[in-house]
């Protein structure tokens, strides 16, 4: 794309006192004279750019205008390739670590196997969210409409959305955008979207907020529970909520106290424990959780 070959020969001006066409061209793998536009098109953006004939001449950055060489350090350099390369985790290619190569010229420690973070977002769907990811960025980038099938707790449905944003939080992928069902702004979980596709139509951008991505406000209602768990599960409550969410009782058991927003994920999560969990507050969910619990037994009797 050329906004990245852009920013890549910025990078490299910035890292380097002089560079020449030639050498540009090489690196973005493009003709010198798509080169010189781009050194156009810089200029016209306010770049003051200065190209020099002769042995010695080249294309530089107008002397006084750098404050610094080095636009960031090479550790900044390396969380970059960090949170690049954690993209990359998720549909298995190597598009933002090459980008990457092209803007870390200059930096020698950058590229020399130093990196110290690694970030894998990969997960057990990962086939399935590639092509959705795909889908859904050019939706956003073209400004088109996205068409899906979304499983939801209500049922099934149809919907077309404006795409805005690609978002990871709580460990999965979400979408965020307008929905012209229900009229408003809604976030979309990719894990319940199937039959991803790009609309018929281009839709004018509106004015849009950032989502709100505080559990309070994705998952509604909130549960104040009491439980009980036996000690050979502290590791469990250490690594989910941290040492200090427990309280030892003289019988050796654990007490949990917290607050969930969602009673279904809960129950789920209280039933993980097997035997070793006992929910003691809410009284109305412990019950439920009973009654469940026979027509279980009812089935596996």
């Amino acid at each position: 794309m050329k906004v990245d070959r852009l920013i890549g020969i910025l990078s490299i001006l910035l890292q380097k006192e002089t560079v020449t066409a030639p050498e540009l061209a090489e690196q973005f793998e493009v003709t010198r004279r798509t080169i010189n536009r781009d050194i156009e098109d810089l200029c016209k953006a306010g770049i003051p750019i200065v190209t020099k004939q002769g042995k010695k001449g080249g294309i530089s950055i107008m002397e006084g205008y750098k404050i610094d060489h080095t636009l960031l350090t090479n550790v900044e350099m390396q969380d970059i390739l960090a949170g690049l390369r954690s993209l990359d985790s998720v549909n298995g290619t190597n598009r933002y670590v090459q980008l990457m190569e092209k803007l870390s010229v200059g930096s020698s420690d950058f590229m020399t196997g130093n990196q110290s973070i690694l970030i894998d977002l990969s997960s057990w769907y990962k086939n399935a969210l590639a092509s959705k990811i795909e889908t859904i960025r050019t939706a956003i980038d073209s400004r088109m409409e996205l068409e899906f099938t979304y499983y939801s707790p209500k049922g099934e449905s149809s919907r077309q959305i404006e795409p805005y944003y690609l978002i990871f939080q709580w460990t999965s992928w979400y979408v965020w955008g307008w929905c012209k069902t229900r009229e408003d702004f809604r976030l979309f979980k990719l894990n319940r979207m199937e039959e991803v596709r790009l609309g018929r139509h281009i839709f004018q951008e509106r004015k849009c907020p950032l989502p709100d991505l505080s559990d309070n406000k994705v998952f509604s209602g909130g549960i104040e529970i009491k439980v009980l768990f036996r000690p050979e599960y502290k590791w469990r409550l250490v690594e989910e909520y941290g040492p200090a969410c427990y309280a030892v009782q003289e019988d050796g058991r654990l007490l949990f106290q917290s607050n969930f927003t969602n009673k279904d994920y809960l129950i789920s999560w209280l039933f993980s424990f097997q035997d070793g969990a006992e929910l003691v507050e809410p009284e109305e969910v412990r019950t439920e959780m009973g009654a469940l619990l026979e027509k279980m037994r009812s089935i596996y009797k």
